[in-house]
């Protein structure tokens, strides 16, 4: 197996086990109600929530990975530009989410865990999820995973390397992430699922893609091009037509007045009777 079929599977492989862990997120993450001291305490306190937010993390890490991948599967494609791009989006916007995401988890978790009867942990938590540079990093980093998704879908759809609608789910779980924070529980839940379909769709897309020879990766538009670009810069590759017989291409050629006409040279044979 070749260098880059072995890079392009694993980050196949990167983009499913991102879809799993997105789907573990909201289903293992405890669903108390938050708005109260009791219900704060009982889901930041807990070991699922730690262990929640964490696979939310590892799937962060994985997507840029993933799309990295991507990039060199469209690398034959006049789309790999565009693919590049959104992995160095994802791989911004992730660095951007990440230590909200430390603060969520780890923070809020040894606040909910040592906060005292008297202590007003729902300021406390307020004060950690909405400082100002806090939530603009979240917010930033997190609008830019959506912008690469919807890149990486337009460069998915343009290449005819990959099935064209196989980035589409993911493109849309990723630009509804943060919508999806205001609403309840199931939506939540339906949102991890959503995305956790769209990645695995997009890594079994890319996996079946790197076993293909490049010749066969490469769009048949693109192929054609290079064939006549080949004929051009080398002259030889050209066809060759037998002497006395026209190539197709000048068949139709009207003859100009005033043009040496070679001479008559007869037949060394005669035909058959």
């Amino acid at each position: 197996m070749s260098t880059s079929a072995t890079r392009i599977r694993a980050g196949a492989t990167a983009l499913a086990a991102a879809g799993l862990l997105f789907l573990a997120y909201p289903a293992l993450r405890p669903w108390h109600d938050e708005a109260t001291v009791a219900g704060a305490t009982a889901s930041m306190s807990s070991a699922a929530w730690v262990t929640a937010h964490f696979f939310a993390m590892l799937g962060f890490i994985l997507v840029p990975l993933g799309l990295l991948a991507l990039r060199s599967a469209l690398a034959a494609t006049g789309a790999e530009p565009l693919a590049l791009t959104a992995a160095v989006l994802a791989w911004i916007g992730s660095g951007l989410v990440l230590p909200y995401y430390g603060a969520e988890d780890f923070g809020l978790h040894a606040i909910a865990g040592s906060a005292g009867p008297g202590a007003d942990l729902l300021s406390l938590v307020h004060a950690v999820r909405y400082q100002p540079l806090a939530a603009t990093m979240f917010g930033t980093g997190l609008l830019l995973l959506a912008a690469a998704a919807i890149m990486a879908a337009i460069a998915v759809w343009r290449s005819h390397v990959l099935p064209r609608t196989s980035a589409i789910l993911f493109a849309t779980g990723m630009a509804l992430f943060l919508p999806q924070f205001f609403g309840p529980a199931a939506v939540r839940i339906a949102h991890g699922i959503l995305l956790s379909a769209g990645l695995i769709i997009l890594a079994a897309a890319l996996w079946a893609s790197a076993g293909r020879t490049r010749a066969d990766a490469t769009p048949l538009a693109d192929r054609s091009s290079a064939d006549v670009t080949g004929m051009a810069r080398h002259p030889a590759a050209r066809p060759s037509w037998p002497l006395g017989l026209k190539s197709p291409a000048n068949q139709n050629t009207p003859h100009v007045r005033g043009a040496a006409t070679p001479p008559y040279r007869p037949p060394t044979s005669l035909p058959g009777g």
